[in-house]
């Protein structure tokens, strides 16, 4: 069979894409590697900042997102695609997988990123539980309260500002003696009286029973450690594009990401990119979702140019 279109990922974006495809009555066809769909809405414990549903929890979310798709009539199959191909005419796609083919005329690709992690002791056990990868998105939890950013670029002297508007003192940890982040972010910073910047320091462990207590901290110059009480961890040391099935096919931009304005349209015709795995200035649900929705409207264009 030949789909009109086959997202490959099912966060919120390839699962939006899905529900838009089947509403323009497309032949769709989505791609999961993960035995669930939602992607990295699954790994949140409280989304606070997705309109209509304040505090839901992510991985609801992601089963409402899931649920909404499958009862439009969408197709899933828990397979990895391995590689990407096209036929002699550049028409039909060929996806290819370990066990078998798939072909379609159009191809969304919406597998996300993933967040660096700073693989440290406690971190995974305690992610979504004080461990946040998200200010923007979590910060409304901490009010009032200490938290630390890891971090030394641009996201985590944002990061760091957004949450010293709301937290009682915001430490921003960094494992050099100078951050990487903008000097008009760094000046701001500086007049920040609750954020406090420790330098050549590096996170080692992250402490807590049912959310974070605490972190243990080593000075990259002499060794000495220390601990230091926390109520949250935003860890901020960048992203990892998914993009690994399509470094010789698409152009990226040198951190990886596939260069695709909004309307998700590539350099490929009939390859389109949404969500997380595209260059982009905010990445959250909402944007995601927005990326799914304009993305099957420039398939439905290039499809009706194939006619």
């Amino acid at each position: 069979m030949i789909y009109d279109v086959i997202i490959i990922g099912s966060g919120p974006a390839g699962l939006t894409a899905a529900i838009y495809a089947m509403r323009a009555q497309l032949s769709v066809l989505v791609l999961e590697k993960e035995y669930m769909s939602g992607g990295q809405m699954l790994n949140t414990y409280e989304v606070d900042n997705y309109p209509g549903l304040p505090g839901i929890g992510g991985f609801e979310l992601g089963v409402k997102f899931r649920e909404h798709a499958e009862k439009l009539g969408v197709k899933f199959i828990n397979i990895e695609v391995k590689h990407i191909g096209q036929e002699e005419d550049g028409r039909i796609k060929v996806l290819y997988t370990n066990s078998e083919e798939f072909r379609a005329r159009a191809i969304v690709l919406a597998m996300g990123a993933r967040h660096s992690t700073l693989g440290v002791p406690g971190e995974k056990e305690l992610t979504g539980m004080g461990v946040s990868y998200c200010a923007t998105c979590d910060g409304a939890f901490f009010k009032g309260r200490t938290v630390a950013v890891v971090g030394g670029g641009d996201v985590a002297a944002e990061d760091a500002l957004f949450l010293a508007r709301g937290c009682g003192k915001v430490y921003l940890i960094h494992r050099r003696d100078e951050l990487r982040a903008a000097r008009l972010l760094q000046e701001q910073l500086k007049k920040c009286d609750n954020v406090e910047i420790v330098w050549n320091t590096e996170v080692v462990e992250i402490f807590g029973e049912d959310h974070v207590e605490c972190v243990k901290l080593r000075n990259k110059r002499d060794g000495r450690e220390q601990i230091l009480n926390l109520d949250g961890v935003f860890i901020a040391v960048g992203t990892i594009p998914n993009t690994g099935i399509v470094t010789k096919l698409l152009q990226l931009n040198e951190r990886g990401y596939i260069s695709a304005s909004e309307n998700g349209i590539t350099e490929v015709p009939g390859i389109f990119a949404a969500g997380d795995i595209r260059e982009k200035q905010l990445r959250q649900i909402v944007t995601a979702v927005s990326d799914g929705a304009n993305v099957i409207s420039s398939v439905e264009t290039y499809l009706n140019a194939l006619i």
